[in-house]
């Protein structure tokens, strides 16, 4: 079943109720390292496997919508073959620490869920709406894979709100890293 929000899912030329920030971090660059809270007073430091194990970070808009859900639920599922990749996944919204916990708990994920509420480091990779339709600091869907090194080999951000990552590139980047 697809789920798809509501609203357009394109960036409409001349419509100022879009505005994005510019992707930041690209293959091939060192990926940047970053705390945020997993629930309230609980701070996990990605700085410390950033580097030492492949990591991949999942950017999404908010918490509880179909698309999002969606996403979460199919990484939920395929964990196994993520973790036996050695691959640590860390989900990233702009929710409050208190959001992001029950999602996590909600859907039975079982990867952290960070909250960047103050939207630092979905600037800082590029994956942050400025605005959309009329919402201040939306993140963006994107997808990073960074290899054992902490390069970054994927690299994806998506400017529509409702277009899936891609679930086979991004597998296919930590096989191959």
């Amino acid at each position: 079943m697809a789920c798809r929000p509501p609203w357009p899912q394109h960036n409409p030329p001349g419509r100022p109720d879009f505005e994005t920030t510019p992707m930041s971090v690209t293959i091939g660059s060192h990926a940047p390292a970053f705390k945020l809270p997993a629930r309230p007073g609980h701070e996990i430091d990605v700085g410390n496997v950033i580097g030492h194990q492949k990591v991949v970070l999942l950017f999404i808009p908010l918490a509880f919508s179909p698309v999002c859900t969606t996403e979460f639920c199919t990484f939920r599922d395929d964990w196994s073959n993520s973790s036996k990749l050695g691959c640590a996944v860390y989900g990233i919204s702009v929710d409050s620490p208190f959001v992001t916990d029950k999602f996590k708990q909600e859907l039975s994920i079982p990867f952290d869920i960070l909250s960047d509420f103050n939207k630092e480091v979905s600037r800082t990779y590029g994956a942050l709406y400025e605005n959309l339709m009329g919402l201040k600091g939306v993140g963006k869907r994107a997808a990073f894979v960074i290899n054992a090194a902490g390069k970054v080999v994927y690299a994806k951000v998506n400017d529509e709100a409702g277009q899936q990552v891609d679930f086979a590139a991004i597998q296919s980047a930590v096989e191959s890293c």
